[in-house]
């Protein structure tokens, strides 16, 4: 979840506890503890204290059914980790508390009967004092919001949190069936990189030559902004000639996809474009990346600063992992956060990493706003995160000097958006527009269910169908769209043939898609009857369309691997030669595992 002034779960890594001490003689407790040590101590168990009191109150408010509010306290409980300085990952009991509290109060927000919310569990790890009473009324007032459907198949319930002041009402949301897919974060890798010996050598004379070189091109702006040569950039264009080479190569790769897009919105929102490199470090350009705390999408961000930003996360959509839209938001959080700190880059791209607050801390501490002087004071994976992008983005920049004149970029994703009707079917999009329901979540990777929201909304298809999509659902708004499926209509057919092998009247069909008065092309089919019999169908081989009983009893089965209509009709046991007639094939040709093939029923 991204937080109002927290870059991303999957960039939590906190300052350490202290900088390293040196107990003196006599600095001991009462139970000769080292006084250092009980202090640190004492501050885990604030931490969790703090952490706790919010979640308790989120628990009362929850039960006065007063959700905004309590959606608010269960954000500053995760804060209060966040803003400690503490390094959670470093500390047993604190990890353990903070990652099963990311856990409870992601499935109280997303309920969901086959994994109910233990509060019980969660004060025991973290040592809360939430009484069973209470914790059991709660759990019951999620559980409610988790029943089952009439159908018994998938769980349809409200969010018990409300928006949160998103833009969406208490009820809006339906949620507990999300299928979303998502790919580990590189970030979580980079928060334990150590360079080696070699990678930290820049001392020989071609190191020094190229120090220099990258020196004046930060100074004179040759890659859009200004910014401090510093060893540790050299260290990691060192590690990316070596160990980190092929992690250089996916991501110069991938960047094919979606660089172009990223470099006109950085343009339009008046920040560098070669600082959307950022998007390479945090997700290796994947936009199911998904961290170990959950920030999520190819710019890493948390729910709250999403929601600051404009994405919104329903139980139907979850904008961090848009295109267009996150990448407009990291866009204008950056240069929210340039401004903040007086144009300098370096500084945004680290509050952008670890939030504002540890970069305002740590500033304090140098005494000057610049970044390598603040280095020391801030969280390790920082120190790493922002000399790793100036790294990649020199590499980018000459990638035949650094090694990588092998890299050719993706072709850029093509695509076409269109403006769907609400809660259309992801189904009968992909049937329109010629493709499959896994390729249109590939291009729509925020859409957490294979249905669009409650409301019109734009959908990526495959490029050049949006013709052919807009007409289809056009004619489709007249019925139910998400009960409908696609008939391909081929020369020579009338709306009696579609009709005999689909079950759905001519009338029913004609009404459906006003305006065509011969069936072409793709037709649109409302299911009325107990379901359509076959909706895919190709020209005979003879060429002649007629509405007789072969076309009437028609089944659609698959084909297996390595089988040709020969043996696929052995065996259903149907003669082949109907069998090939019917789906415009030879019987010896060969089939592709999946392929919908049409069967005679006896």
């Amino acid at each position: 979840m991204k937080f109002p002034i927290i870059k991303a779960f999957i960039t939590i890594v906190f300052c350490a506890l202290a900088a390293p001490s040196v107990f003196v003689a006599g600095q001991l407790t009462d139970n000769g503890k080292p006084v250092k040590v009980a202090q640190a101590e004492a501050q885990i168990r604030q931490v969790a204290n703090d952490s706790g009191r919010y979640f308790k109150q989120g628990l009362y408010n929850l039960q006065d059914n007063r959700r905004p509010q309590a959606r608010e306290d269960f954000d500053k409980s995760i804060e209060v980790f966040l803003l400690s300085g503490v390094n959670v990952q470093r500390n047993g009991e604190l990890r353990e508390c903070y990652n099963q509290l990311i856990e409870t109060i992601y499935r109280m927000e997303f309920p969901t009967s086959q994994r109910p919310v233990n509060l019980r569990g969660l004060s025991a790890i973290c040592g809360w004092e939430i009484t069973n009473e209470l914790a059991d009324e709660v759990s019951g007032i999620i559980a409610k919001s988790a029943e089952p459907d009439q159908d018994g198949d998938k769980t349809v319930a409200q969010s018990v949190l409300g928006d949160g002041g998103n833009g969406t009402s208490d009820t809006d949301d339906v949620v507990g069936f999300s299928d979303q897919s998502f790919e580990p974060s590189p970030l979580d890798e980079l928060s334990k990189l150590e360079l080696t010996e070699e990678e930290t050598n820049v001392d020989t004379p071609e190191q020094k030559v190229e120090y220099e070189a990258i020196r004046i091109a930060g100074s004179n702006r040759s890659l859009g902004f200004s910014f401090q040569m510093h060893s540790m950039v050299q260290q990691f264009i060192n590690y990316y000639r070596g160990r980190g080479r092929r992690t250089m190569e996916v991501g110069l790769y991938r960047s094919g996809f979606f660089m172009t897009m990223a470099r006109k919105i950085f343009i339009e929102e008046g920040v560098p474009e070669n600082v959307a490199w950022l998007g390479q470090v945090e997700s290796a350009w994947k936009p199911t990346a998904q961290s170990w705390a959950a920030a999520a999408g190819l710019w890493q961000f948390i729910p709250g600063t999403g929601a600051r930003f404009g994405l919104r996360r329903t139980a139907y959509v979850d904008e961090r992992q848009s295109f267009e839209k996150a990448t407009r938001a990291s866009a204008r959080y950056l240069k929210f956060l340039a401004n903040r700190y007086g144009g300098n880059w370096e500084l945004a791209m680290a509050a952008y990493n670890c939030g504002e607050g540890n970069v305002d801390r740590a500033i304090r501490k140098a005494g000057v706003s610049n970044f390598w002087s603040a280095y020391p004071y801030l969280p390790r994976e920082t120190r790493n995160y922002v000399p790793n992008i100036l790294a990649t983005i020199i590499i980018a920049n000459s990638p035949s000097r650094y090694g990588f004149a092998h890299v050719r970029p993706a072709p850029r994703l093509r695509y076409d958006q269109i403006r769907v009707p609400s809660s259309t079917s992801l189904g009968l999009i992909a049937q329109a527009s010629g493709s499959s329901v896994q390729y249109l979540r590939f291009l729509n990777p925020e859409m957490r269910t294979n249905m669009t929201p409650p409301e019109p909304y734009v959908v990526r298809i495959p490029a050049g169908q949006a013709n052919a999509v807009v007409a289809v659902l056009r004619g489709g708004q007249r019925v139910n769209n998400t009960e409908g499926r696609i008939a391909g209509a081929v020369g020579g057919e009338t709306w009696e043939t579609i009709s005999a092998r689909t079950g759905v009247s001519v009338a029913d069909l004609k009404a459906a898609n006003p305006g065509m008065a011969i069936p072409k092309g793709r037709v649109y089919v409302p299911i009325q009857a107990p379901g359509v019999n076959a909706t895919s169908y190709s020209r005979p081989a003879n060429g002649v369309v007629t509405s007789t009983t072969t076309v009437k009893g028609i089944k659609v089965v698959k084909a297996k691997a390595g089988e040709t209509v020969t043996k696929l009709a052995e065996r259903f046991n149907v003669d082949a030669g109907d069998v090939a007639k019917l789906n415009g094939l030879i019987p010896s040709s060969k089939l592709h595992e999946g392929r919908e093939v049409r069967i005679p029923v006896k």
